[in-house]
């Protein structure tokens, strides 16, 4: 039960970094207001999704019908609300890497279903944090110039039964398919294993998605595997209520749920599996019942179907902003560091103080506290962890911004830690540019992004190469 605990404690604080970094207030403001005109492709580049099909060219090959129907799709589409709810991995919260995501499934074109997928890169060209619309025809090979590491769908991330993540005139959906408008005490079945509650498993819900689930791909009876994990997974099963020996799990079905365990992997080969996003309570949802986000930070489509009476600003929330006037003890003082003419500068010395002091500093001296201060500034700041956040999820605008506002748009940055992340930032942009381009194989080696375990400290020491090179011989042994 305490494992339960704390796993179930670092997830909310994991959701709650992705919350605040992943989809930034102004792709979202930015996005709604291009798709609210009817420009879908003007919102998906809002939201940093690339658009690899092309309308003419599915209606040529598969006919005008399927293509109006994707088009239609695509107008619906909130491509801010789909990189919301698309999978992440830990422990930055960056989008799971080479990934391929049903949104969904046209199985009346005739022959094989195409699907409307969702990719993200492969980790090496995930700069930006890109998302690509492509349609994926299981009848016929991908033959992209640079292909996808895994183009199929993946089965347990599809968004095609969840269409209220990522389709705008569907998410009002969202609160009922969460289970957030049921009680949660009542459980479905007495036979949950320890710890599933702990861990925030949407066990209430499982009954209704077994359900969707099997309607949609026509498994019948079949029993359905739940991943709780690399070594753990369960096997569920609809029974009757009597034989499932629980309370009714869904009013008026007249079944209830069976979970028993499966052993390993091998217990549950060939078996559908249940989707992700059916498995757990959504983080939205665990975040607003512990109190560690209110609804002003939500998407406001899952702010408005979660909490349908709360108004959900238009702007970023107040206190966001921090002082133009930072203060430091100085020579027994108290001095003041602020923006003039658009560079960081003390405030309460002279021009030609600030000129010796630079000129001490220069030959190996101690400059004055204030001027410390704006050189740590410049090469460390302490808004470094969330410039750095920034960027790694692709909102190279936001971390600009912060610099902007920290130093002034006319600052020049000084060697250090912030600098070296900038400009890892701008050259891993480089890689991504080859993956799209369909160069794959000239890809730099190593990758230019820094290990995220061995990150830049603050006093600008750089880290250690990720992989590629070794410090010493393999098989070397001291002497």
């Amino acid at each position: 039960m305490r494992s339960s605990t704390v796993d179930r404690n670092s997830r909310l604080a994991f959701w709650r970094h992705v919350r605040e970094f992943a989809v930034p207030r102004s792709m979202i403001e930015s996005a709604t207001a291009r798709r609210t005109v009817g420009d879908w492709a003007g919102a998906c580049a809002a939201a940093r999704v690339d658009v690899d099909l092309r309308l003419r060219a599915v209606a040529r090959e598969y006919g005008r019908e399927l293509a109006v129907r994707i088009r239609a799709d695509l107008s619906r589409l909130a491509p801010d609300l789909l990189r919301w709810h698309m999978p992440r991995i830990l422990p930055d919260g960056l989008l799971r890497p080479g990934l391929t995501v049903s949104l969904a499934r046209y199985p009346e074109a005739g022959g094989a279903a195409p699907h409307l997928v969702a990719r993200t890169p492969p980790a090496w060209a995930d700069a930006g944090q890109r998302i690509s619309l492509a349609l994926w025809d299981p009848a016929r090979p991908d033959d992209r110039p640079g292909p996808h590491p895994h183009p199929r769908p993946d089965r347990r991330y599809r968004l095609d039964l969840h269409r209220h993540l990522w389709d705008a005139s569907r998410a009002g959906e969202f609160r009922v398919r969460s289970g957030a408008d049921r009680p949660a005490a009542e459980d479905p079945a007495p036979a949950v294993p320890d710890g599933l509650r702990e861990l925030d498993c949407a066990v209430h819900t499982w009954a209704a998605e077994l359900r969707l689930l099997r309607q949609a791909d026509g498994h019948g009876d079949a029993s359905v595997v739940v991943r709780l994990g690399s070594r753990h997974r369960l096997l569920l099963d609809l029974v009757p209520d009597a034989e499932a020996g629980a309370p009714d799990a869904d009013a008026g079905a007249g079944v209830g749920l069976r979970i028993s365990r499966a052993s390993g992997r091998a217990g549950a080969a060939g078996l559908p599996v249940l989707p992700d996003a059916a498995i757990w309570v959504p983080p939205d949802v665990a975040l607003l019942h512990a109190g560690l986000i209110g609804a002003d930070r939500l998407h406001p489509l899952v702010a408005a179907a979660l909490v349908p009476d709360h108004p959900v600003a238009g702007s970023r929330p107040a206190g966001d902003d921090e002082a133009d006037i930072r203060f430091v003890e100085c020579r027994g003082a108290r001095h003041r560091i602020g923006l003039v003419d658009g560079i960081l500068a003390a405030l309460d010395h002279d021009p030609a103080e600030i000129r010796r002091e630079e000129l001490l500093a220069a030959l190996s001296g101690t400059p004055l506290p204030c001027l410390q201060m704006i050189d740590q500034a410049h090469r460390s700041p302490e808004s470094l962890v969330d410039v750095r956040a920034r960027l790694d999820h692709g909102d190279t605008a936001g971390a600009l911004a912060t610099v902007e506002k920290l130093l002034g748009p006319d600052a020049l940055l000084r060697a250090g830690a912030l600098r070296d992340e900038l400009e890892t930032a701008a050259l891993r942009r480089v890689s991504h540019g080859l993956y799209r381009a369909g160069l794959a194989d000239n890809r730099p080696v190593p990758a230019a992004k820094p290990d995220r375990r061995r990150r830049p400290d603050l006093r600008g020491r750089s880290a250690r190469p990720s992989r590629g090179y070794r410090g010493h011989p393999r098989h070397a042994t001291a002497r």
